[in-house]
């Protein structure tokens, strides 16, 4: 399952720098930083549950937020982009 993570995390106090690098950590582990605080994930449910759960821990939801889309087997046909690095594909081979 193709899904798109962003999240708003507040800075204002050192514990909300820490927050948000272990946000951004945690979802390096499961999918590609496209933007700032965005990432593409390509998950199977099992994994979906475990990452909601890590990043569900690690927030202070009165503070910060994380928005989940869920955009299905079909994603190409739902993802749209123009500029730098149009040609990234989630899919396909990473090579180190």
């Amino acid at each position: 399952m193709y899904i798109l993570v962003t999240y708003d995390v507040s800075t204002t106090t050192p514990a909300g720098r820490k927050r948000l690098r272990h946000v951004a950590k945690t979802c390096l582990d499961y999918g590609q930083r496209v933007q700032n605080s965005v990432f593409e994930c390509l998950v199977d449910p099992g994994q979906l549950v475990e990452f909601r759960g890590k990043l569900l821990e690690i927030i202070d939801p009165t503070t910060d937020s994380i928005r989940l889309y869920h955009l299905g087997k079909n994603w190409h046909k739902k993802v749209e982009h123009h500029g730098q690095n149009d040609d990234y594909d989630i899919s396909a081979p990473l090579i180190l």
